[in-house]
Order: C-alpha cells, then structure tokens, then sequence
C-alpha cells in the first residue's frame, strides 16, 4: 500500500493547523502545502484544503483568507462550494486577490493563436463572401479537445446556452445581417395565433421580405431570426421553417408568442443571426456545432491576442450542483453557504452565470469584476444577509445582477443589500426583460449604484418593502418601447417599496413613443417616490412617473426637469377593475400566493382592508411637494395632488447647465413649497470609498 498521499496529507494538517493564509497561484501545485512560497494552484484544493482543517483541528482564530496571485485561472467545470465549505461569525472565510494582482477566473478555453489556419474547404468558401475569403480563419474545435457546444433552441427570448468567442476581453458578434441594427418588414401574410387580438390560428407566422439575401439564405442549413415581432418590449429569436424566394416570402418554424404584426406603432424589426454566409465583417464568428468548427474573421492581429472560447455552462447540470438552470452553470457557486466572502476577482469568458448565491446566510461578494457572461452575472437567490458591494458587472449575456429572498406570506424581510456597484452594458444576449438589477422577495437594499446602458429595462421589483436610494440610472430603455428605467406590476399585493434620493436622466431611444423612470403597471399600487430627481427622463406620451390602472402610490418632495411629461396615469373604468379583482391573476395573487384579508398584510398595509370589495369611487394616486420645471405637462387630472411648484424657470439650481442639480439654501422652491426637503444630489450614484477608489460623475 503506497502511504505517500497519506503521510503528505498529516504532514500538511500538522502545519496548515496554524495556518490563517493559504496561498493559490498559477505556477503552483495541488500537492503543494499552500503557503505563499508553495502555493496550491486550483480553487478546488484551497476549499479542500479548509475541508480537512474543519475537519481535523478547527478553524484557527479570525477565520482563513485564501490569497490568489496574479494570473488567469481556466476551468474547465464549476467550482462548488456547499455548506461544508461554510464559516462563522467567529472564523470567517475569505478568497480574495492579492492586493493590486489582477487574478482572472475564466470560463472558458484560451484557444491558442497557432490552431487558426486558413479556410481550405471548397464547399466553406462557397458559402462565404467572396471579399472575405482568404481572411476568415478557421478551427478544428476537437483536435483541441472540445467537443460540447449546446443547441440552438427553435425559439427562445434568453439566452442559448452555447459557446461564445472573446477577443482581447470583449465578446465578439455572431455572424449576422444587417451588421448593424435592423432590418424591417411591414407587410404580414399570416401572423400566427394571436389570442391578444382575438386572432386564432394554426399557421406558422408569414411575412413578406423582399430582399436579395434570401437567395444565400435559403441554401443555408438552418437560419434564425431575432426580433421585435408584434410589441417593442418583446424580443425573440425564431428558427425559420421555410424561404420563399420567388415571392419573397419567410415563414418561421415556431409561432410567436403574440404573433406576427404590429403591436406597437411602426414596422416590425428583425435581423438574421448565426449564418456563415453572413460572416463578412471584423469581429464576427460561427460555430457549425455539428462539424465542431469554428470560423472567424478578427478584428485585430492574432500576434499578442487574448481568444477564448467559452465552454462552462452547457447544460445539463451536474447531480452536484442544485442550481437554478436558467442560469446555466455558474463559474462560482455557494450553496447554503454562510460567511464567506469573494473580493477582488474577475470572474469572465463563460456560457452560464458568474457566481450563483443559493439560501445560506452571511456571504459577501467584494469588489469584484463580472464581465462577458452568457447569461446573469451575478446572482443572489434566497438566504439572508448577503451583500454585494462595490463590484463592476457588465457585459453580461441576459441579467446583472439578480437578488431575492425573505417570505412574502410573513413579510420577513432577507436584509440582502446591493451597494457602490457599477452595472452597466447588460442584456447582450436577451435584449427585453433582462434586466440591470431585478429585486424579488421581501426587503432588499439597492444604495449608490450607478446604472447604465440598456436596451430596456433596468430596475424590476417584485415583492415586498424594497428599498431603492441614492442610485444613479441612465440610458436605459434604449432599443425598446412601452417601457421604464424601474417596472413593477400585476399584482397589488407587492407594496410598501420606496424609491428616494436617485437620479434619472436621459432616458428613451429612437423607438420609444412611450417610455418613462418609473413604471408602475398593471394595478401596482402602494408604493412611495420621494425625493428623486428626473432630468430628460420621460419619453412621448408617458410621464417621468407613469401609473397604469393602480393606486395608493405616493409621489412626494421630487422634481422633474425637463421632461415632456412629469407624471401620467392610464385608468381603467371601475367595471374593468373589479372584473381584474375578479379574475384569476389578482385572485391567485391576492388570495393564494399571499393572502391580504389578514395579517400580515392587514396590519402593515391597512389599505388593504377591504380591497377585494370594491365597488365604485376613486382610486388615486398622489403628487405632493414636487417641483416641476419646464416640462410640456405637469399632473393629470386622475391624480390628487396638492402643495406643487410648476415653472419654467430655473427654480434655484446650483448650476442647471452643468447638471447640478443641488438646490441653493435661497432657491425659489422653499418660499414656494414649504417644507420641502433639500435632496442630497451629490450622494447620489457611487461613492469613492476604500473599494472603489474611483467614480464617475454625474
């Protein structure tokens, strides 16, 4: 019997028991003892390593930092850290970067420069532009070992869980047409099932496209679609089932969830994605998965360039992981983990999520950098206590960051926090409901973030007693219509949300016709605005604030700047309302998923007494103390609003042409609105702290 693993192993527990520092490093080794002169070089063996200390001596005093040094660390699986790999109050865990090491984890395959070689194959060159042909590259993906690549579903609105290439750190473009934005259509021949417009059908949706392209399309082996098909806030890719060349005609192969046609005002907009034939400028890439190639046209020189291929994340999960799979896999997990905390690492280049936070209590995630991720980068799903601070996560496949816990049927609240993060550029894979921050459950904390950069939407909350302050949002809801920067909606039982003291500006792209800051829709009623300020912040026909069919919301103490519209409703009629009380979605949410005819509910929202039985009478919102300051309409008549300052003035900014927006001790709006609450401006978006050292400006 061979005692060397053994003998290794005491001797090692006899030295780690002392031990507060582990060490990991990418010259290291795994059968190394972990100090900082002989560093593991794998996660796996430092959360092992912590294992068999918990095991053999205990946790020492102050807990254990494991140190990771400068470098890139490639996996090839996820790293799982579950209960065991837990510490306490008393004995901490942290896996951290070296200060002022730049330590990367990625997902995916360094793909070295020598295996690019030039297209050979007569029948590939058929297929390629003729002016790029002996400038796309060209790999055998298995003769470097791999050999998963995913599907591509028929239809699907996220993200699919197959490869993606990353040149230099950014994530290249799938071979499409146009290269740039969309192509439109505006005449339909069959839309499909449409139930919205009381249209039944069982044909596949039809639409007329006259188009050279269709010719090199229809010899294609399969062609997908991605587009707005019928509504702006709806965006989905679609196989195609047949190409009509001679009457110009695309029938797809799934039906759309709406149907084909014009939801919202306009042509409808696609473009085509995925397609060799289409690969014809710097930057694009395809993967024919069934002959394990992948060809690409760089943008740069292959000399001195950083290729990836993600590969981590290709379902199906392993029996290890219980890990929500609308996530795929993630780089890092923590399940049911509490007290550890992650600082200081990049976590990049992967098919699923970043990290993944399920139930536990306690964890941190620190200064990190989430970037190029094939679906959300950050998520936080259940537990209590979890904090993420100070992170920059952008680039992501669908969401940023995703947060949830607590227990909506006793309000208890799951104390997470999200704070000083910069989110930013999200939603590159899933261009409608993937949101920058989107807040479930009861009781979390969204503070000093600066929020940019989306197609559309950037805050969602569903739930309980939210918190939302001192952000910074911009640019949002920039490819996208009907839409806000903050949504919630369908379901009146979500109350006692509060957002105050953030900053909301310039906001809406071309397409918006109706866009706003905040959207609360749908019958969402009870939640508090205050102390915001919305500068450029609503689009067309919807206020900066926009309330569909609810009540009992409060906007107090903001002011709007600019601004077509400062606040706007859209009200039911009172028949229409109690049938939605009637109906099955609010009774199921009213009365099954939570129930408001008793306490909890009655006792922490008493408007609620009584909501079910309502039989006629107003239903207001409220505007109170706000400030409204050149915009083209104030406050519609459905609201009751009082104690407001409506001019077309400067109303006493400290510097209204630089975006100051503080308000001088003398400005106007004191004398005008007494007992209005100077807003802290300069709080609001991140804050310079020893984690983030630098910020940008509003």
């Amino acid at each position: 019997m061979n005692r060397t693993p053994l003998l290794a192993c005491v001797f090692w527990c006899s030295v780690a028991a002392a031990q507060t520092e582990l060490h990991i490093a990418t010259n290291g080794s795994n059968e190394n003892s972990g100090t900082e002169i002989s560093p593991f070089a794998s996660l796996e063996r430092a959360r092992d390593a912590i294992r068999i200390l918990k095991k053999t001596s205990g946790l020492p005093r102050g807990g254990v930092t494991v140190w990771i040094h400068q470098g890139d660390y490639s996996l090839r699986q996820n790293v799982a850290f579950t209960q065991q790999d837990s510490g306490d109050v008393e004995h901490p865990i942290a896996y951290r970067a070296v200060t002022g090491d730049d330590v990367r984890i990625l997902g995916g395959r360094v793909l070295p420069v020598s295996v690019f070689q030039p297209v050979v194959a007569t029948d590939v060159l058929a297929r390629l532009e003729e002016s790029v042909r002996t400038r796309v590259l060209h790999v055998a993906l298995r003769t470097v070992d791999i050999s998963e690549f995913g599907t591509y579903p028929d239809i699907f609105g996220g993200a699919a869980f197959v490869p993606e290439l990353f040149f230099n750190d950014e994530r290249m473009t799938l071979a499409r047409w146009p290269n740039d934005g969309w192509a439109n259509f505006n005449k339909v021949i069959e839309s499909g099932p449409a139930p919205w417009r009381n249209h039944s059908s069982d044909k596949l949706g039809i639409f007329e496209f006259p188009s050279e392209r269709l010719a090199r399309w229809r010899t294609a082996p399969a062609v997908w679609l991605n587009g707005y098909w019928c509504f702006d806030w709806r965006c989905e890719t679609i196989r195609v089932s047949a190409i009509d060349v001679e009457r110009n005609q695309i029938t797809l192969a799934n039906p759309h969830v709406y149907g084909l046609g014009s939801g919202n005002s306009g042509p409808r907009r696609f473009y085509a994605v995925n397609l060799l034939e289409e690969l014809d400028q710097a930057g694009e890439y395809f993967l024919d998965r069934e002959a394990g190639a992948l060809y690409f046209l760089p943008p740069g020189p292959l000399d001195q360039s950083h290729i990836v291929l993600s590969t981590l994340g290709i379902p199906p999960l392993t029996k290890e992981l219980v890990i929500n799979s609308r996530f795929g896999t993630p780089v890092l997990s923590l399940q049911s983990v509490s007290h550890v905390t992650l600082r200081g690492l990049t976590i990049m280049d992967c098919i699923g999520a970043g990290i993944v936070i399920t139930d536990g209590h306690d964890n941190q995630i620190v200064a990190c950098r989430v970037r190029n991720t094939g679906t959300v980068g950050i998520a936080v799903e259940g537990g209590m206590r979890h904090r993420v601070v100070a992170c920059d996560i952008f680039d992501t496949g669908t969401a940023g960051l995703r947060i949830s816990g607590g227990d909506r049927r006793t309000l208890t609240s799951c104390e997470h926090q999200a704070l000083n993060n910069h989110i930013h550029h999200v939603s590159r894979r899933q261009r409608t409901h993937a949101l920058h921050v989107d807040i479930s459950g009861v009781g979390v904390r969204v503070a000093n973030n600066l929020i940019h950069d989306g197609p559309h939407q950037a805050i969602g909350i569903t739930g309980n007693d939210h918190l939302i302050e001192l952000n910074e949002i911009h640019h949002i809801g920039m490819d996208s219509n009907d839409c806000g920067a903050f949504y919630m909606g369908r379901n009146p039982s979500e109350r006692g949300s509060i957002l105050r003291h953030n900053y909301w500006h310039d906001l809406s792209g071309t397409h918006a016709t109706a866009s706003c800051s905040i959207y609360f829709d749908d019958g969402a009623g009870g939640q508090l605005v205050s102390g915001n300020v919305f500068y450029r912040a609503a689009g067309k026909s919807f206020g900066a604030v926009f309330v569909h069919d609810g009540h009992d919301n409060v906007v107090d103490n903001n002011i709007f700047i600019d601004c077509e519209i400062a606040v706007e409703e859209s009200e039911c009629s009172d028949a229409v309302w109690k049938s939605m009380l009637r109906g099955e979605t609010f009774q199921r949410a009213l009365l099954q998923d939570v129930d408001i005819t008793r306490p909890p509910y009655t006792e922490r929202y008493p408007e609620l007494r009584g909501y079910l039985d309502y039989d006629g009478g107003p239903r207001l919102n409220h505007a109170t103390r706000n400030v409204v300051v050149n915009c083209g309409k104030s406050f519609p008549t459905g609201w009751h609003e009082s104690d407001n300052f409506v001019t077309a003035s400067d109303p006493g900014f400290m510097n209204a042409k630089a975006q100051d927006f503080r308000l001088r001790h003398d400005a106007e709006v004191f004398r005008k609105i007494p007992g209005f609450q100077q807003i802290p401006f300069e709080q609001m978006g991140n804050v310079r702290d020893e984690l983030r050292q630098e910020v940008e400006r509003h």
